[in-house]
């Protein structure tokens, strides 16, 4: 939402070279794009977070004090409170942080509570209203593969080897690739930050991207756990222990077996970090014209920063690193990714296209 106000309001200001995302505040060019950008985030924070608007008042008061007082901190504040209008009335009754939670299954393949704390969370967000695509449920799978077929004996089998806590064949840095992705979505503020300096990107080019990637990685969450809702597939951790429920020959059930990671509290099908991801790095991708830009990302959870060639190996990488984790199965980290990249793909030919 911050990023989708920040951009009209700094497109508005720039000329309005790009198709607005939902409005074109009246701008001349003179105004204070610092000081529309401030009001714009302020704003739509300030509405989301009612309960933190004294730290939000504060560090914006920090903001234009910082910016000189006068006719274009005045209208730059007028473009950025058109801005955020705007977004505060289009995302009103979204659906956001609603009280649903996952249904419990008790069949073989059903969804239940993982451990450690057997939580269910996050439901909700398969009802969000998206932001860019027509519909959640626009770009539906086939699905997880039959309990009984080859295809889930692979799934599982490749889980329980390398995705184990006590995992004997998964490699040092394969660990520390599961766990810095973890940490993705502090990792992935960084990189969008460090690209936009590294890269030199002007204002408009910055709110560009950021509202690209950010809308675009909102709507492939979306589009994932409506899937996963549709579907409701146990995780791992629960598909080894009952291994001896699924009536396939070729899997083993394993009662102590659990995951190097903490499974998180909600369906496996399909993987959310890839289909943000996928929807971040082919965002990027498309905004950048290239995939080979190099870049790199530090995560506190694991201590480390991992570098990449490029966003596609950074896609294939989380693809990856979720199997390694013991969270995800591989089905379900490349259907996730699909969907993630179909959500781009609607993306650049809907949304932020130049005007002239």
């Amino acid at each position: 939402m911050v990023h989708g106000a920040v951009y009209d309001a700094v497109n508005a200001i720039a000329g309005r070279p790009y198709q607005p995302y939902l409005v074109a505040p009246a701008a001349d060019g003179t105004e204070s794009v610092d000081a529309a950008v401030a009001t714009a985030s302020f704003l739509v924070l300030n509405a989301l977070f009612p309960d933190q608007q004294a730290r939000l008042r504060t560090q914006y008061d920090d903001a234009l004090a910082a910016i000189p007082d006068g006719t274009a901190e005045q209208r730059g504040i007028t473009v950025g409170t058109q801005a955020a209008d705007a977004m505060i009335a289009a995302r009103r009754d979204d659906g956001a942080f609603g009280s649903q939670t996952w249904p419990v299954g008790t069949q073989p393949g059903q969804w239940r509570p993982t451990p450690p704390t057997f939580a269910s969370d996050g439901a909700w967000v398969a009802h969000l209203k998206p932001f860019l695509i027509p519909s959640a449920s626009m770009f539906r799978t086939s699905g997880p593969p039959a309990l009984t077929s080859a295809q889930y004996a692979r799934d599982i089998n490749e889980v329980k080897a390398i995705g184990s806590a006590t995992s004997t064949i998964r490699t040092a840095d394969q660990t520390q690739a599961a766990i810095w992705w973890h940490d993705r979505h502090l990792a992935e503020w960084e990189i969008k930050r460090q690209l936009a300096t590294t890269r030199r990107l002007n204002p408009l080019q910055a709110a560009r991207m950021f509202a690209m990637v950010d809308l675009a990685e909102a709507d492939a969450t979306t589009a994932c756990y409506n899937e996963k809702a549709a579907w409701n597939f146990w995780r791992p951790v629960t598909a080894i222990q009952l291994a001896d429920t699924d009536g396939n020959p070729k899997t083993v059930a394993d009662p102590a077996w659990m995951p190097l990671l903490v499974t998180p509290p909600h369906p496996d099908f399909t993987s959310g970090h890839t289909c943000f991801t996928a929807a971040s790095m082919s965002a990027l991708a498309y905004f950048f014209g290239r995939d080979d830009i190099p870049f790199s990302g530090y995560s506190a959870d694991s201590g480390t920063t991992r570098y990449f060639r490029g966003f596609s190996q950074a896609l294939a990488e989380v693809v990856n690193a979720r199997v390694w984790g013991g969270i995800h199965t591989r089905t379900a980290d490349l259907q996730g990714a699909k969907i993630g990249a179909q959500v781009t793909a609607y993306m650049v030919t809907h949304y932020f296209k130049p005007r002239r």
